[in-house]
């Protein structure tokens, strides 16, 4: 009798909404492929559970198409939508011995075959393990469920958690998913705004009874920064869109980093010395825009210009208030800030101006 062919490793995206997401996922699958060094049919499987096939259309991944019903019952009762990403995994695991689903906005630094080499029975692949549980009292989850946590003897302060970025598992500890999702619906009335309450219901559903694994090393994770790291994405999928899978484009993966464009040092104090002849408050917004227009060797450095210029205006907002458009016009026309902004200073007025109204 001839044995069925052994289940090959899955990778998998839960991936809908925005354009932006679809963007991410696609990036993080050519660079998963552009590290692999084989077939990806011959290695692993690549399957994106989505909302629309269209952007996928050049990879070699399994598309699952869902509709807005059943991601609404994965995200019940609460439609806390990070559940889905639990629900999806219990589901793969029954069909598969082995799965890493990974978030949309991340990109590889490796071969990912590194990720399902540490993806073993009794062991939980995570992003990254972070601090201890009673690291930060004044944290929502420490506050409102510790007390209820120690009583069942679930967790305690020497509890590591978890970034859920990346999350690895076989199929004989897919229970630790039933044991998260559960914890998630009953804990959620109680932290009703952690953001986090997903990785943390997994660290405690993981606590000790699996042993932690994690992997930056192989995975950059850019839950930081996202503008700038958007912006370099976008700029490789303008430039590759007519085939993402080139040699060109595989090439460029690597280009796309995992550094945030700065100024090297001279450069940066130079900046500096000019943001001093400015009002104080306006000091830093000035040194983050002239942080875009540096001439960035690297192209998709150099894309995230817009991104920069944002952040800046988004800062300066939030350290003194929305800046009306006569200030923000008044400030770029400061003879030092204008000199050196030089032939970019009308776009990146045009620019402000518009996000300043949006």
């Amino acid at each position: 009798m001839q044995l069925p062919p052994p289940s090959r490793p899955q990778l998998v995206y839960l991936a809908f909404g925005p354009a932006t997401y679809h963007q991410e996922a696609c990036f993080s699958i050519v660079s998963a492929l552009a590290h692999l060094g084989s077939p990806a049919g011959q290695a692993m499987d690549i399957q994106v559970y989505t909302d629309t096939a269209e952007p996928y259309a050049q990879l070699p991944v399994t598309v699952h198409l869902l509709d807005e019903a059943t991601r609404q019952a994965w995200n019940a009762p609460h439609g806390y939508h990070f559940r889905s990403k639990h629900v999806l995994l219990r589901q793969v695991l029954q069909q598969h011995p082995l799965a890493v689903l990974i978030d949309t906005d991340t990109f590889f630094r490796t071969s990912p075959m590194q990720l399902f080499q540490r993806v073993r029975p009794g062991q939980l692949l995570c992003n990254m393990i972070g601090s201890r549980y009673g690291a930060n009292q004044q944290c929502l989850l420490y506050k409102n469920l510790l007390t209820l946590l120690k009583q069942r003897g679930l967790a305690d302060c020497r509890m590591p958690l978890i970034n859920s970025g990346v999350i690895g598992l076989t199929a004989a500890d897919a229970g630790t998913l039933e044991q998260s999702i559960a914890m998630m619906d009953e804990f959620h009335p109680l932290a009703r705004s952690a953001y986090t309450l997903e990785e943390f219901c997994l660290a405690v559903a993981a606590y000790r009874k699996l042993a932690l694994a994690q992997c930056p090393d192989v995975i950059h994770h850019y839950w930081s920064r996202k503008a700038q790291f958007r912006a370099k994405i976008q700029a490789w999928l303008r430039k590759h869109a007519d085939d993402l899978l080139s040699e060109a484009a595989l090439a460029d993966v690597a280009l796309v980093n995992d550094q945030l464009p700065r100024p090297p040092t001279l450069q940066r104090l130079g900046y500096k010395a000019l943001s001093l002849t400015m009002p104080s408050r306006e000091r830093q917004f000035a040194r983050e825009l002239l942080y875009g227009c540096y001439p960035y060797p690297n192209e998709f450095d150099r894309a995230c210009a817009p991104a920069w210029w944002d952040k800046a205006l988004q800062n300066l907002n939030e350290r003194y208030g929305h800046i009306e458009p006569d200030r923000l016009r008044q400030c770029l026309r400061h003879p030092g800030l204008r000199l050196s902004l030089g032939a970019r200073r009308k776009d990146i007025e045009a620019h402000l101006l518009r996000a300043s109204q949006s």
